[in-house]
């Protein structure tokens, strides 16, 4: 798949790059990496892409990025700046057959569900220590710390981030369009977004475009948006307390409450009331 193919910027035998983002955003175009990526959000929240799924990120959030898998972070603007911490690396970063011997098997759960990708599902102190720790050290201390981070996270709860099969037939061409569609998307979600106008902004007919985003997300686009959509709501339901649910349905693009609720019941499996219930 080729979409907008990224580089890891290495030093020549670094193995395992550790890479701060700290400013107003993220980078926030839809891109892939064969490396797997780990990622502690220090500061920021907003909206995450990976494969074929939307999801929510705020301060405190852990991410595993699989190899392959494209994926953006949509920073909320004009909040403090976005402070994250990645390490990337790859399984044979430390030769091919590393992680299969016999004293590695406790770190198996971790490789599996980065195939996917993965959301720790609690916030974890220790595990930001870890990450926090890790940028100053030396080269034998960081990959005894590494070692250490990748066992610890093996055995805590997990929530799936994608169900993006690997790797997927994509050309220039069609990632780049695809690209276009995510952009497009991010930016205008909580405007009215029709099919003619998305399909026309990649030079498809309506038809042709319809399948082609099905074929290549396992998802219609249509679907695609209102997570979105709804990803939003939750953060302002999490954040912005003094507004009301119809102020929130039309900031997150929806053009009544009734169709409102019924999408976030779809996707959360319970009402924006509840959702903020349980929140609380």
């Amino acid at each position: 798949m080729k979409v907008y193919a990224f580089r890891i910027p290495k030093k020549p035998g670094e193995n395992i790059v550790v890479q701060l983002d700290k400013g107003p955003v993220f980078f926030d175009k839809l891109h892939q990496h064969e490396e797997i990526q780990i990622s502690q959000i220090i500061n920021g929240k907003g909206k995450l892409i990976v494969g074929d799924s939307v999801h929510s990120f705020e301060n405190g959030d852990f991410f595993v990025i699989g190899s392959g898998i494209p994926h953006l972070f949509k920073s909320i603007e004009g909040e403090e700046d976005s402070h994250m911490i990645s390490l990337f690396f790859s399984k044979d970063s430390f030769g091919s057959s590393f992680f299969e011997n016999q004293e590695m098997y406790d770190l198996k759960s971790f490789f599996t569900h980065s195939e996917s990708g993965f959301k720790l599902e609690s916030k974890n102190n220790m595990v930001q220590g870890y990450m926090e720790d890790i940028v100053t050290m030396g080269n034998f201390s960081r990959f005894i710390h590494f070692l250490q981070l990748l066992k610890k996270v093996s055995s805590l709860h997990k929530i799936k981030l994608s169900n993006f099969v690997h790797p997927k037939e994509i050309s220039n061409d069609q990632g780049e369009r695809l690209r276009s569609v995510y952009d497009f998307v991010m930016r205008n979600f909580n405007q009215k977004i029709e099919l003619e106008m998305i399909s026309e902004l990649v030079h498809m007919t309506p038809n042709a475009f319809c399948r082609f985003f099905k074929q290549r997300t396992n998802k219609t686009f249509f679907k695609f948006l209102i997570e979105v959509r709804v990803e939003h709501a939750c953060q302002l339901l999490l954040h912005n307390h003094d507004l009301t649910v119809a102020d929130i349905a039309n900031l997150s693009g929806f053009n009544s409450i009734s169709n409102f609720n019924r999408k976030f019941k779809e996707i959360k499996g319970m009402n924006p009331l509840m959702f903020t219930k349980q929140l609380n």
